[in-house]
């Protein structure tokens, strides 16, 4: 039994802030949903197992086959470092309305407080509605003490960097950054394997039932990174065919743009590969066979497999993702 290039069955998760994108964009199964906000496309999250959807290995957990496969399938270094705890979370976002600011703890704060990794992550916006905006980071140098003072007089967003974004751009966020995903976003999530958020503040909202979600404002303090920076946003040469976005310890990310068949060697990478179709439409030939890919597609290539050849049948584009060793 070889390994080939996996898919995964979708893990659709409602939300207060969720629309319908998943659906109608990046056509998600979501029935008859209106508030579907993510879709988690390759999960080792616990409870949140991603199953194999489709080949000879249909209806098998990821955990499984790391278990089974080890370094063929996600890399000898990864699998000598996470062993079957698959070490990235890969998401779609549909943002309807706004998110609750919130931060994120790094790996020593998570695995004190949590027994779990921390929560460094990166987006793409894959579609962005006019005027569409987000949150990242301060706009000025701060300290807790400043911090404190403008949230409790309920000036928070004062001293937060929000800025118009548009389709293609890119943010990296290290855990601890202070952030929200903006109304009328659709969004390519890479982070790690966590689901830890500190939730510190959302717009006053409630659910259906009255109820407002719980906030974190005390746990979120030693979170924070009060740091400033002049620019936030990744700058990236958007012409070209193949673009490094972020490069982190935990992940490593590219953007490819396709308009003719490309050959992906990997003999150098002791790792997986994801490969997220944002855009078009094809086949992927490997070794020992043919896979198609789509719209919305997240594909998993195992180590075993040295190279791809990606064919287009329509301008594709893709985020492809790696695991540093």
């Amino acid at each position: 039994m070889k390994l080939y290039p996996l898919k995964f069955e979708p893990i659709l998760k409602d939300k207060i802030w969720g629309g319908t994108k998943l659906g109608t964009r990046l056509y998600k199964a979501i029935g008859d949903s209106k508030q579907c906000g993510e879709s988690w496309e390759i999960s080792g999250v616990e409870g949140n197992i991603s199953i194999v959807s489709e080949g000879m290995f249909k209806g098998s957990s990821l955990v499984d086959l790391i278990d089974e496969f080890k370094g063929e399938l996600i890399g000898d270094s990864v699998y000598q470092k996470f062993g079957n705890k698959f070490p990235l979370l890969i998401k779609f976002i549909d943002a309807n309305h706004d998110l609750s600011i919130q931060v994120h703890p790094d790996d020593k704060l998570a695995q004190k407080r949590h027994n779990s990794f921390g929560k460094t992550e990166m987006w793409y916006v894959v579609d962005a509605d006019e005027g569409a905006s987000l949150i990242s980071g301060f706009n000025k140098p701060t300290n807790k003490k400043e911090y404190l003072e403008v949230f409790e007089s309920g000036k928070l967003a004062s001293i937060l960097n929000k800025e118009e974004v548009f389709k293609d751009d890119v943010f990296f966020l290290p855990a601890g950054r202070v952030h929200t995903i903006g109304k009328g976003l659709l969004i390519a999530e890479i982070q790690q394997t966590s689901d830890i958020t500190y939730r510190i503040y959302d717009f006053d909202r409630v659910d259906s039932e009255g109820k407002s979600r719980e906030l974190h404002v005390e746990e979120a303090l030693d979170a924070i990174d009060f740091s400033f920076h002049k620019e936030y946003k990744t700058d990236y040469d958007k012409t070209s065919e193949k673009v490094e976005l972020v490069m982190s310890p935990y992940f490593i990310t590219s953007r490819l743009v396709l308009d003719r068949n490309i050959h992906r060697d990997y003999t150098g990478y002791d790792s997986c590969i994801i490969l997220m179709c944002l855009e078009g439409e094809g086949d992927i030939k490997y070794n020992e066979g043919t896979v198609s890919y789509t719209l919305g597609d997240s594909i998993l290539i195992p180590n075993a497999i040295s190279g791809t050849e990606i064919v287009p049948k329509k301008a594709s584009t893709f985020l492809e993702v790696r695991i540093p060793g």
